[in-house]
């Protein structure tokens, strides 16, 4: 029976902590298939949603917002229709910690 001490052991812990961080700074995601994410979408008035076309080798388009306290995620093999009083940023890349 192998045991993998020192510097493995001590690199998983100090990853597993940087998640359980991350989370805990940014509050819970939720991930929903994109059609309840446009159905949250509709409940928002005036909503700002994060966009990324992201992924190799496909492509997806991938979306984050937030609603009463909570964070939204969803991606999509195409580009979802979004609300037209929505406030959308672009950006390189949208990280979910996990």
């Amino acid at each position: 029976m192998g045991y993998a001490g020192g510097a493995a052991g001590g690199a998983a812990a100090a990853a597993a902590a940087a998640i359980a961080n991350a989370i805990k700074s940014s509050g819970a995601i939720v991930s929903l298939e994109p059609e309840e994410f446009q159905r949250i979408l509709s409940r928002s008035d005036d909503p700002v949603i994060v966009h990324t076309r992201a992924g190799w080798p496909k492509k997806t388009d991938r979306y984050l917002t937030s609603y009463k306290g909570l964070f939204f995620y969803t991606k999509s093999d195409k580009p979802l229709m979004l609300p037209s009083g929505a406030e959308v940023v672009e950006s390189k890349k949208i990280w979910i910690p996990g």
